[in-house]
């Protein structure tokens, strides 16, 4: 028998600002965290959180975990002594790149005053897992811990990781979710030369006049914790994680299999294993990234996988329209503003989406935020994409609380 698997904490830091709720409300106001052609943490200033030792040790993808999970610890009510045993509460911490920041920072030493003046600390500050490894020392989690890197799907990765921990009885909770930091020279310019850029440093998913996508930082994490073993504690119940489904293109390493035939087959096992029908499907956090390729392929995939009827009725919104791509990170934090969209019945808008493409032609939630319609009158239920290089396809499916 497979445990219930609930979400009791998120926390996420992001270019709208600090908070899974400042994420969410300033979203789903229509606000953009973008600027300058980046989606930077412009309101993070971890010296206010972190202790000097914590800013010396770790690179910046690591502080931003640091300061999410915090917030979701505190959120679930663990603010004091763990409510488990801590060798049954595991931690993943997923990220794409990890600690880019360092890497040039050493770089920079080592070009202009040798080996010798390196930093003793460049490797543990830049290694993927030490975000993973900064939270679970934190807050003193024993058990399982590791980062995903998948590329943009490493967050939703993590999370199905997450969930199968505790369906399986192999911890009664896990803080879980993703960062990322690469808002640097090395970031820019790799990307930019892949030419997968916005040239006009705008994020408008779905929108006719897309160019690339928008860089984007920050981290999101949530807690999940045995349905069961919280409902004991009397804990506070945002959602639960109910599915999770994942395949390959096997096509190409940047580019989404244009058909969109195995991200279809992701959504299709993420409903399986929740054990719903398209029908129940209330709202889509699409992978949505602007770029032409991936829009069109996703928007392809969701009308195979769910339906060409009843994809046209789901609505279907893309969070980068308002903090950009957040790579590694971009998962868990679309995964805490899904789960705030459950709570709230309310799902907030692609930001920026005017001029509708013949290719895109799903109800994207143009212009403002609306009141979620549940179908069957049963909890809210939404899926959230996350397709990345490599060919990698995530799908997550949530329910919403009870009322």
């Amino acid at each position: 028998m497979r445990h219930r698997v609930v979400i009791t904490g998120l926390g996420a830091v992001t270019p709208l600002g600090v908070g899974a709720e400042t994420l969410y409300s300033r979203w789903a106001a229509g606000e953009c965290g973008i600027f300058d052609g980046a989606g930077a943490c412009t309101d993070f200033e971890p010296s206010e959180v972190l202790s000097v030792k914590e800013m010396r040790r770790l690179d910046r993808f690591s502080q931003l975990a640091l300061v999410a999970a915090g917030e979701a610890v505190v959120d679930a009510g663990w603010d004091g002594e763990l409510p488990y045993d801590p060798m049954r509460v595991g931690c993943i911490v997923a990220t794409g790149i990890g600690g880019i920041q360092t890497i040039e920072l050493q770089h920079d030493v080592l070009r202009d005053r040798g080996p010798a003046r390196m930093s003793p600390l460049g490797i543990p500050a830049q290694m993927s897992n030490a975000a993973a490894a900064a939270v679970s020392m934190k807050f003193g989690l024993k058990g399982q811990m590791f980062s995903v890197v998948s590329a943009c799907s490493s967050g939703a990765h993590a999370i199905g990781c997450a969930l199968r921990m505790i369906q399986y009885g192999d911890a009664d909770a896990v803080v879980v979710g993703g960062a990322e930091a690469t808002l640097t020279p090395f970031g820019f310019g790799s990307f930019n030369s892949m030419q997968a850029l916005s040239p006009t440093g705008i994020s408008r998913p779905f929108d006719a006049r897309r160019d690339g996508f928008v860089m984007g930082e920050g981290a999101g994490v949530l807690v999940f914790e045995d349905a069961a073993a919280a409902e004991a504690r009397g804990a506070q119940v945002l959602g639960e994680v109910t599915g999770y489904g994942s395949t390959s293109d096997a096509f190409h390493l940047t580019a989404p299999e244009p058909s969109g035939v195995a991200a279809t087959r992701a959504i299709e096992i993420a409903l399986d294993d929740a054990g719903i029908t398209p029908d129940e499907v209330d709202y889509v956090n699409a992978h949505g990234t602007s770029t032409q390729l991936n829009d069109a392929a996703e928007t392809a995939a969701l009308k195979r996988a769910l339906g060409e009827e009843r994809a046209h009725k789901i609505p279907v919104s893309s969070t980068k329209s308002a903090v950009g791509h957040l790579l590694g990170a971009a998962g868990a934090v679309e995964a805490v503003a899904t789960v705030k969209t459950l709570a709230t019945r309310v799902i907030p808008p692609t930001v920026g989406l005017e001029v509708s493409d013949p290719d895109c032609d799903l109800d994207y939630v143009p212009g403002e935020a609306r009141p979620l319609v549940m179908s069957n009158g049963h909890p809210p239920v939404a899926i959230s994409n996350s397709f990345a290089f490599g060919g990698h396809n995530v799908t997550l499916v949530f329910r919403g609380a009870e009322a």
